[in-house]
């Protein structure tokens, strides 16, 4: 059997998007075929001693694509018999894969997910990802979106395939109770609109709490629970306590990975208005929550920024709304609300889509396709 090394700044258990990609897709590979190189983060050596495939970890918590970690790299191909290579993610540590096909390495694969379309969108970020697209066999997007962003700046210097993150239809059922998730956070038997993300603005926790009175207004007891941690946490207090919604609004700060299913399935609608930021340097790349909200039963309402409204079928698993718009994201919750019957069938619809489409069955098989037929 191949082996493959991947070479990867995010990996757990430092936690978000990227590591829990990374992870998942290893998690489905033979690991017998598997050697990590990665980054260092506090609890690793707990968490590597428990998988079933060896991880070096470089004494740094940024993996960066430097001549000790290119050193490093060679060394680990040479040792495992290494004849393909993954970089979890394309920008910049791809900039090793000359030096890797140098030493024998003959398949490079490298993953981007979202930032990489602002990097295309700057002149010297610009020829950076174009070396570094030049030196792979093949570089992976995560939507549409991206691949748009994308593929013009990068000229055909490497084959463009899509291998977008998938969900866990297992964890994310609609069989999860989020009965001690409302109990918790004292929301008793009210609808509850939910947003499950990092609190930074691109996401729009912001435009849900301007649109919340008039939420509030068709729907006195409604509640809105704001799931995560970041940046805009203290912003987003005093904007709730300006508008006097400290007794609707809930913010839970950070919740550990785990109990992320229960609190999708506190909420009757979910919700994440995202929109574009900083000239289209600040994108959504796709948004998995709106999918694992989605495969938990539940209808979704997106902005627009970037590849979001692929992570929707508008009209039927959800709703695709105007993110800048308070008024128009007001509306949609408050038609949500106004329509469980309407709701639970989004979140039927939603629930096979994802289970069709999504699932990291469907993407652990496409990404074994690029790493074997080569």
């Amino acid at each position: 059997m191949s082996r493959t090394l991947v070479v990867t700044n995010d990996f757990p258990p430092r936690q978000g998007g990227i590591q829990t990609f990374v992870a998942a897709l290893l998690e489905r590979r033979p690991p017998e075929s598997l050697v990590v190189l990665a980054s260092d983060s506090p609890g690793s050596a707990e968490h590597d001693a428990a998988l079933p495939y060896p991880v070096v970890r470089r004494p740094t918590g940024m993996l960066l694509p430097t001549r000790a970690t290119a050193r490093a790299a060679v060394d680990l191909a040479r040792r495992h018999g290494c004849d393909t290579a993954f970089f979890g993610a394309a920008a910049p540590l791809g900039l090793l894969a000359p030096t890797l096909r140098a030493a024998g390495v003959r398949h490079l694969v490298g993953a981007t997910h979202g930032h990489e379309t602002g990097w295309v969108a700057l002149p010297g970020s610009r020829q950076v990802m174009q070396r570094i697209a030049g030196g792979l066999d093949v570089l992976t997007y995560i939507s549409e979106y991206t691949r748009d962003r994308l593929a013009p700046a990068l000229a055909g210097r490497t084959r463009l395939a899509q291998l977008s993150p998938g969900v866990d239809v297992e964890r994310f059922t609609p069989d999860v109770d989020g009965t001690g998730v409302r109990r918790r956070w004292g929301l008793g038997d009210a609808p509850v609109v939910v947003c499950v993300s990092r609190l930074v603005a691109r996401k729009g926790q912001d435009v849900l709490v301007h649109a919340w009175p008039r939420v509030l207004a068709r729907h006195p007891g409604a509640r809105l629970l704001l799931v995560g941690g970041g940046p805009d946490e203290r912003a987003l207090r005093r904007a709730v306590a300006s508008r006097s919604l400290e007794d609707s609004v809930v913010l839970t700060g950070a919740v550990p990975h785990d109990e992320l299913p229960a609190h999708y399935a506190a909420g009757d609608v979910f919700a994440m208005p995202c929109r574009t930021r900083r000239g289209g340097l600040d994108v959504e790349g796709l948004g998995m929550v709106f999918l694992e909200a989605a495969a938990t039963g539940r209808p979704v309402v997106a902005g627009t920024s970037g590849g979001a409204p692929e992570a929707v079928q508008d009209g039927v698993t959800g709703l695709v709304v105007d993110p800048r718009s308070a008024e128009a994201v007001a509306v949609a919750l408050s038609g949500l609300l106004d329509d469980p019957a309407r709701a639970r069938a989004m979140g039927t619809a939603g629930r096979a889509w994802v289970e069709e489409r999504w699932s990291w069955a469907s993407i652990a098989a496409t990404f074994a396709e690029l790493l074997e037929k080569h």
